[in-house]
């Protein structure tokens, strides 16, 4: 018998997990890190967006998904029937809160020419989402990608990067952005302002308003660029 896991998680899941700030706005930003360096790169790009969007007074939340307990995909499917998955861990917490947040900050480093094992536990356990004719339970859930690499050429990867925005789009996700910082061996994102204040306004513009993908890819096109 299947124990309730979707209550589960008021129980489970505890603040040492993550942090939570509430702005006073009706708009949820969601910050979710897969690098298992939790003061690195992508975690001071994701939480630069964040903070962007909390300068206009909404609520972020941020995990570091290395610090969590996901287990990998058993392929069993049930959860296409019910919208559950069935295994008990901190992933139950992170579908609550995906469901919830208005926009989603996705981050990971790039290990061996792909996201770390750690998002990549998470990337499969959202199946969940799907319906048994494989159409998505989410609407359309704006979500911005962050990729932090050591290879100082920024389209190193993009087969990759635009392969995992892709994954995204199917189980439902608009992927809006997806932010690239280069060659953080030789120069980390702590040391490039641009980089961080394009995160930040980025942050801003998803609070801002309940924007579609048009809307908000025209608002975009007027920040300053990558570096």
């Amino acid at each position: 018998m299947l124990i309730n896991h979707l209550y589960f998680i008021q129980f489970c899941v505890k603040s040492r997990f993550f942090i939570h700030l509430n702005g006073g706005s009706s708009i949820k930003i969601l910050g979710l890190v897969g690098s298992p360096n939790i003061n690195g790169n992508t975690t001071k790009l994701v939480n630069a967006i964040l903070n962007g969007a909390a300068e206009n007074g909404a609520e972020k939340v941020i995990y570091n998904l290395a610090s969590l307990n996901i287990k990998g995909c058993d392929a069993c499917c049930r959860c296409q029937e019910s919208g559950c998955c069935a295994i008990d861990d901190d992933m139950q917490e992170l579908y609550q809160e995906i469901q919830a947040a208005d926009t989603v900050v996705l981050g990971s480093p790039v290990y061996m020419w792909q996201m770390t094992a750690q998002t990549k536990l998470f990337i499969d356990r959202l199946t969940a989402f799907l319906k048994p004719d494989f159409s998505s339970r989410l609407d359309n859930k704006k979500l911005i990608l962050v990729f932090s690499q050591g290879s100082s050429d920024r389209d190193a990867f993009k087969p990759y990067f635009e392969y995992t925005a892709g994954i995204l789009y199917y189980l439902g996700f608009d992927v809006l952005e997806t932010i690239i910082a280069a060659g953080t061996d030789n120069l980390e994102v702590s040391f490039r302002p641009r980089l961080l204040e394009k995160s930040r306004e980025l942050g801003k513009l998803v609070s801002t308003t309940h924007l579609s993908g048009p809307e908000f890819r025209r608002g975009e096109s007027s920040l300053i660029p990558l570096i």
